[in-house]
């Protein structure tokens, strides 16, 4: 059986793409950069290994970048790209895979175009590398001194891009014939090893996050695509029963009473996970989660936010913000807010801007003005594909 490993690459600085941690890490549209690639390639690649190169201070940055996904354990990169790549080629070795993929992590927007043109390709036996090509279309000259010294001809020059693919013991061998020269990707690695360097269609919007202006660009690609934007609201009561805690927005509180439920009757996560179905139309909590289906019984709710935004991005779309707001007299709300913000967002892998959590009362009036129970309000906005009708 044919095993792909894919080497991420991600131990660089990007320092041309302006101040702040390296680029790999910064967010796009509230998620880092890496994520986003990984998620594509985790996506489009479902069976393949992922071997990701970090750099060797980047680790507590790497693992809040990839909470949840399912990666080989990062390997750390050397002084150029060349040395990183043969890192992790070394790493994933003793898995005997039949082909790699080696990616720049600074391209989250590759297209399953792309991927099928190269697993294609890899599948005829006597393809060892083939590299994904774009045409140039601007002029090009060559400039020296602030003028223009030559023209130069583009018919026949290709921007290439990555993901390469190779078969994994050819390239492994050309990265050691090659080790201490200076080679700019594995096509010329491969290329310097005597391998024919095949191509295949690239796609022009699978472009390189280089510059600090390319972090607006990818941002404006990501939130044209998410042009159906939906609200959905959410409610939800639970009554008091004797106990000593109770758990609101994922958060156990120590309190005089407990809230009664078939889950853990976290009343603020069951209004937020029916405002996200509500905006989808996918029913509500019970539709999903019966109550009289014994398998929930004192579960967590997290399951059912995480479920909840699960299905938003089965949908490929993203929960742009959640508000919530807490009505009771008791337990106070206003120590735990930041704590509860945090949670959910978490839960909902986004950023935690993006999440409020506020807290009322009803001037003692009604039944949470008796302090019989809470009740809670959330609504949610999500970002959708549009979908032509």
């Amino acid at each position: 059986m044919t095993k792909t490993v894919v080497i991420i690459v991600a131990a660089g600085r990007g320092s041309r793409a302006g101040n702040g941690p390296a680029k790999q890490y910064r967010s796009i549209a509230g998620v880092p950069l890496l994520r986003r690639t990984l998620n594509t390639v985790s996506e489009l690649l479902p069976t393949a290994l992922i071997q990701v190169v970090i750099g060797p201070d980047d680790i507590d940055l790497y693992n809040q970048a990839t909470v949840g996904i399912e990666l080989l354990p990062p390997v750390t990169g050397g002084a150029s790209r060349q040395e990183s790549v043969y890192n992790g080629l070394k790493a994933a070795a003793e898995l005997e895979p039949t082909n790699v993929l080696v990616h720049d992590a600074a391209r989250p927007f590759i297209s399953a175009n792309i991927i099928a043109a190269l697993m294609d390709s890899l599948a005829v036996n006597s393809v060892q590398a083939v590299v994904p090509v774009v045409p140039i279309v601007d002029t090009l000259n060559r400039v020296s001194e602030g003028a223009v010294t030559e023209r130069v001809d583009r018919q026949g020059l290709y921007s290439v891009q990555t993901p390469q693919g190779f078969k994994f013991s050819a390239l492994l061998e050309a990265h050691r014939s090659a080790k201490g020269s200076e080679l700019t990707d594995d096509g010329a690695v491969m290329e310097a090893a005597g391998h024919k360097v095949h191509v295949c269609t690239g796609d022009g919007g699978n472009f390189k996050i280089t510059h600090e202006e390319d972090f607006m660009k990818a941002e404006t690609c990501i939130m044209n695509g998410l042009g159906d934007i939906r609200t959905g609201t959410g409610y939800d009561v639970h009554r008091f029963e004797a106990g000593d805690h109770l758990w609101l927005c994922g958060v156990q509180l120590p309190f005089t009473k407990t809230l009664k439920g078939h889950s853990d009757a976290d009343v603020a996560l069951h209004a937020v996970t029916d405002a996200i179905l509500s905006a989808v139309a996918e029913g509500d909590i019970g539709t999903h989660f019966p109550p009289n289906d014994e398998k929930w019984r004192g579960a967590s709710s997290d399951i059912f936010v995480r479920r909840a935004a699960e299905i938003i991005r089965e949908k490929s779309g993203v929960v742009a913000n959640i508000a919530v707001c807490i009505v009771c007299e008791e337990p106070k709300v206003g120590p735990h807010r930041a704590l509860m913000t945090e949670r959910l967002a978490s839960l909902l892998d986004i950023d935690p801007k993006r999440v409020s959590v506020q807290a009322t009362t009803t001037e003692k009036l009604g039944f949470t003005g008796r302090k019989e129970g809470i009740a809670a309000q959330a609504t949610a906005t999500i970002r959708l594909p549009w979908q032509r009708s």
